[in-house]
């Protein structure tokens, strides 16, 4: 099909025709939603002293203020996604945004903690009715042939928005007031309301079974409670009771769900079975690994920038962004390379290149080479995420009906959020072991006090240091080079995980496509219902 004729949008049934340039116009309208939600993800980050100022609150409501979103929008995207697909995707649209924006607009006017906590609770709320639809309404409106590019789009956008909208936060943060950090994703909220009030059309499926209630319940209670688990980990302990209590809840919740759905089985909110094919199983371990590294990275980035080099928050910002652009570049070429090579070559072409930037890292970070250092990784890293992740979300997507494309795109972000989480968990304890091991052997001489608050992180050194007197240079000295040991500890245990990614995909990756996709390119007609890639 060429680029100018029409394609026919699913809409339960039938619907208006769409030429390429209403096609465009749609996939820019998602895009802004989804980056309206993605940006709110990681830009309250560069605030939390201002927050912890402005509230006079302690740094576990901070914490929450920031996490609470993140934990809402992950727990609810499974169900809000199916409904979605029932009630209509463009109304859950249009109610998502607006929901999100009030939300926001709150919460630049929250005079205090607990109001802000409420508002950013709601926002999370507002993103998980908006960003599996986004997707959906790629999934269900775009014909075949040009429906992966229209995927890279959106991954890129997933993938890079994070980073982009914590520059422009920095960015207001820096030059003006961190309540202005609100009015980024507001403004668009209008753009995207605006263009889907106008552009985006309906789509919404019929299924002859009724909405499982008890299946949407208990997912909340599990991821929720596994991310809870995540978030609360570092901060209280691995062993603290809210930890484990939070722990325990996800994993009974988990495998409950997992009987349940079995139980269902075609009237299930998500077929478990499926998972046994090729597609949904390595399209989601691949992402869930995948983000899980890139939120990793940027754990053990800031500090690197901020307390290694002494860049300000804005340039430490600033310098994530060719990671970013390149990301969002390789997302938008890597349906193109999977036409050509397939889908499960060029992942593994991702997964390899993504392994390859943390071992580059891993071999030439040090204190006096600096940023120019750690760049390539942060480029090789940067292209493999993103020829990684289009495959992958194509992949899980194609592996569910059309009927059950909320349902997809909703396990798509799932997966990208656990991924996160687990990233930051995992890869920033090692960090923190990996300076701790090493410090100690670097502290002889250095006064007991100060010594003692360098144990506990480069920051802490940093901020001893004043105290130290004419130990000051010889104190942070020591913190720096333990800190580039940790990242290196950090980023091999990267490239372990990477490897043996790279082998699943190699050995049970997603079946080629490229063929069917190639063979399709000259079709018309109307948009066919999503079929498995792989079984």
């Amino acid at each position: 099909m060429s680029t100018n004729q029409p394609a026919q949008v699913a809409a339960g049934g039938g619907g208006a025709a769409l030429d390429a340039r209403q096609l465009r116009t749609v996939l820019i309208a998602v895009s802004i939603a989804l980056m309206a939600v993605i940006a709110s993800v990681s830009g309250l980050n560069v605030a939390q002293t201002h927050l912890a100022v402005e509230f006079g609150a302690s740094q576990g409501t901070i914490l929450w203020v920031i996490n609470i979103y993140t934990l809402a929008l992950a727990a609810l995207l499974l169900p809000l996604g199916a409904i979605g697909d029932r009630l209509g995707r463009k109304p859950m649209l249009v109610a998502g945004l607006s929901v999100f924006g009030i939300a926001n607009i709150a919460a630049g006017l929250a005079p205090t903690a607990e109001v802000m906590l409420a508002a950013r609770a709601a926002s999370g709320v507002g993103a998980a009715m908006v960003m599996p639809v986004t997707l959906a309404v790629i999934t269900s409106t775009f014909p075949e042939e040009e429906r992966g590019a229209a995927i890279g789009v959106w991954t890129g956008v997933a993938g890079g928005g994070g980073i982009l909208g914590m520059f422009l936060s920095a960015l207001l943060v820096d030059v003006a007031d961190w309540r202005l950090l609100f009015v980024l994703p507001v403004v668009l909220v209008v753009v995207a309301l605006a263009m889907t009030l106008k552009s985006v059309p309906d789509s919404r499926e019929r299924s002859a079974h009724g909405f499982d209630s008890v299946g949407a319940l208990v997912s909340v209670v599990a991821v929720a409670g596994l991310i809870f688990a995540l978030q609360e980990g570092p901060e209280r302990g691995w062993t603290a009771p809210e930890t484990l209590v939070g722990l325990a809840a996800g994993l009974v919740a988990a495998v409950g769900f997992v009987a349940w759905e079995v139980r269902r089985r075609d009237a299930s909110l998500l077929d478990v079975r499926l998972f046994r094919e090729r597609g949904l199983a390595g399209g989601s371990i691949t992402l869930l690994v995948v983000f899980g590294v890139q939120a990793g990275i940027a754990v053990v980035l800031f500090p690197f920038l901020q307390a290694v080099l002494g860049w300000p928050g804005l340039l430490s910002t600033l310098a994530l962004m060719p990671m970013a652009v390149t990301m969002m570049a390789a997302s938008g070429l890597a349906p193109k390379l999977a036409v050509r090579i397939g889908s499960r070559s060029t992942m593994a072409a991702g997964v390899a290149l993504g392994g390859g930037g943390l071992a580059l890292m891993a071999l030439f970070v040090s204190v006096d080479g600096g940023y120019p250092a750690i760049l390539p990784g942060m480029l090789a890293m940067g292209v493999g995420m993103g020829l990684s992740m289009t495959p992958s979300t194509e992949a899980i997507t194609g592996s569910l009906p059309r009927e059950k494309q909320g349902v997809a795109s909703a396990l798509n972000d799932v997966t990208r959020e656990f991924g996160t989480a687990l990233g930051v968990a995992l890869l920033g304890a090692l960090l923190s072991a990996g300076y701790r091991g090493a410090v100690d052997d670097r502290l002889g001489g250095i006064p007991p006090e100060a010594a003692r608050t360098a144990r506990e992180g480069i920051a802490n050194a940093v901020e001893a240091a004043g105290g130290a007197g004419s130990y000051a240079r010889n104190l942070i000295h020591a913190a720096q080079q333990s800190f580039v040991d940790g990242w290196q500890q950090a980023m091999w245990a990267g490239v372990a995980v990477m490897g043996a990614l790279f082998v699943y995909v190699a050995l049970r990756g997603p079946e080629n496509a490229a063929s069917t996709a190639a063979g399709d390119a000259g079709s018309t007609g109307p948009v066919t219902e999503p079929q498995p890639v792989a079984r």
